[in-house]
């Protein structure tokens, strides 16, 4: 298995100037490279390089193996949508290999930059320290906010599950994150009200953007507006990280695999209240779901995903399935043998029913 790990990197000022200038070189070049690869369609790294090599090397003074990963990058991103120009910005990520970066202990590594090569300090948490054993001399360079990062990758071998005895059924959704069929629920309430604040606080910084006298003004607004997001996006993350962990947990001390629903595409599937379209455009039930499938084949947990289809309107008792089963978001009671129960447990139920029974159908 693949992980990233995130390394903070301590340069003097010198150094990080170094680091700045050649992520703004190597993106203008990747920005150079795009314009003529969008133009011709063409998103295939070997025809770029021997179309434009030199004219990067000339243009743009860029050593070998940064010209090389230019062309790499821009045919990467031109692949995933070749009706869009893709567009870099000055301090993009910056991509490094074996042949660019090298970890000499874990305290300093060595980068080449357009100055030539650098030491560079590192710091790492115990976390991080516990995996770089397993790291990988490949990773992308970040600055954040005028902080670089390394994102290492660690890639360990993978566990063969564990053939497990029973699952534990997973129901996810806004109100509740998620609901185990054990009855364990993870509310959803405190994350709704902090999307909610910001959400609100965005609006009212857009407002005062558009009504702005000077330049400074917007550039400061649209700043904020940035640490705003990312700030919403990390309490997101910890909050999925939090719970996927505790499924995990229960579901590896108990000696079950893990049933979780199958929700791809549902965006496009169902239909939104004008009200409800921002909280569920900020659903994240994708990372929940690929949160709890690394942490799972890390602890040989079976992870498995299941056709949800019907499972909230299903009877976890009879089987039973009817719309009026439903009687609300919170309610479930069956109009045929009368079971009665929390909507997001009975549906959770469902799923653990339809792991154990049949093979899924959808691998996790």
């Amino acid at each position: 298995m693949k992980r990233i790990i995130q390394i903070k990197l301590t340069p003097d000022t010198t150094q990080a100037a170094s680091l700045n200038a050649t992520m703004q070189r190597f993106n203008a070049a990747c920005n150079w490279v795009a314009e003529h690869a969008f133009r011709h369609q063409l998103a295939n790294r070997f025809k770029l390089h021997k179309l434009y090599y030199y004219d990067v090397r000339n243009t743009f003074d860029l050593p070998a193996n940064f010209a090389c990963a230019v062309f790499a990058r821009v045919a990467a991103t031109l692949r995933r949508d070749k009706s869009i120009k893709p567009s870099f910005k000055p301090l993009g990520s910056l991509p490094y290999d074996a042949r660019l970066l090298r970890f000499l202990n874990l305290e300093e590594v060595s980068l080449s930059t357009l100055d030539g090569r650098i030491r560079v300090g590192m710091v790492m948490g115990r976390y991080q320290e516990g995996l770089f054993e397993h790291v990988k001399t490949v990773a992308e360079l970040v600055c954040r906010d005028g902080v670089y990062y390394l994102m290492a990758v660690v890639e360990q071998a993978d566990e063969p599950p564990v053939t497990p005895k029973d699952f534990l059924g997973v129901d996810v959704g806004v109100t509740n994150i998620a609901v185990d069929s054990d009855g364990e629920t993870h509310s959803g309430t405190r994350l709704t009200r902090v999307r909610m604040r910001y959400s609100r606080l965005r609006a009212r910084l857009q407002r005062a953007a558009a009504t702005a006298a000077s330049r400074m003004t917007r550039k400061r607004i649209r700043s904020k507006l940035k640490r705003m997001r990312r700030r919403e996006s990390r309490f997101a993350r910890d909050v999925n990280h939090v719970i996927s962990k505790r499924l995990v947990a229960k579901a590896e001390g108990t000696g079950r695999g893990i049933a979780l629903e199958d929700l791809k595409g549902i965006r496009s599937r169902t239909r939104f209240r004008k009200r409800q379209r921002g909280l569920m455009s900020s659903w994240s039930f994708s990372q929940l779901r690929h949160f709890t499938e690394y942490k799972a084949c890390l602890a040989a947990v079976l992870c498995v995903a299941v056709d949800p289809r019907d499972s909230s309107r299903e009877c976890a008792k009879c089987g039973y399935i009817a719309k009026r089963n439903r009687r609300s978001q919170a309610s479930f009671q069956c109009g045929r043998c009368g079971h009665s129960a929390p909507a997001d447990t009975n549906a959770a139920l469902n799923i653990r029913r339809r792991a154990v029974v049949n093979p899924p159908m959808v691998p996790a």
